[in-house]
């Protein structure tokens, strides 16, 4: 769309061009696999291992609640969010399970806003979705002492991804 905005659209567009930084991929598995952003060791080869925190979570997801079986055996999805800087900048969102291709779009706009941490505590969930999971990790509301939002950097016309504010 960029492209054509670039080579058809008015002179406003004359400079439009795409960022291909936070592209979200997804792979059409079973169950499928979502992933955007720096993976854990990427963050840590980018930022130093003292400027990534990492929050996790694995649940077995609400569609399998009635099945009659243990718990154990219910197919589980895996969440990780990657978080940077003092200002826990999400750099990465990865997924595993159920819905997993149908959630990253809207996360994928996020994480092209710059959203932290923060702004992810300060979403109220959508109850009951797997999704939700990514706004309640724990600890929520408290995982940085810099409570503040990202979204500062336009993702249009090809603009660099934000950056974290590094501690250290």
């Amino acid at each position: 769309r960029r492209l054509a905005d670039r080579l058809f659209g008015p002179p406003a567009f004359q400079n439009a061009k795409v960022s291909y930084d936070n592209v979200p991929t997804v792979i059409f598995s079973h169950p499928p696999i979502g992933t955007i952003g720096l993976t854990e060791q990427e963050a840590i080869e980018k930022y130093g291992p003292a400027n990534i925190k990492v929050y996790r979570s694995k649940f077995s997801n609400l569609y399998y609640g009635p099945w009659k079986v243990d718990s154990d055996e219910k197919p589980k999805t895996a969440m990780k969010l990657v978080c940077a800087g003092t200002n826990e900048l999400v750099v990465g969102l990865h997924v595993i399970g159920m819905g997993a291709d149908e959630m990253l779009q809207g996360f994928g706009i996020a994480l092209k806003m710059g959203a932290t941490k923060a702004d992810f505590d300060s979403c109220v969930a959508i109850h009951p979705t797997a999704a939700e999971e990514f706004v309640t990790m724990f600890p929520w509301g408290l995982g940085s002492e810099n409570q503040v939002s990202g979204a500062k950097v336009s993702p249009l016309n090809g603009n660099a991804a934000p950056e974290p504010i590094l501690g250290v």
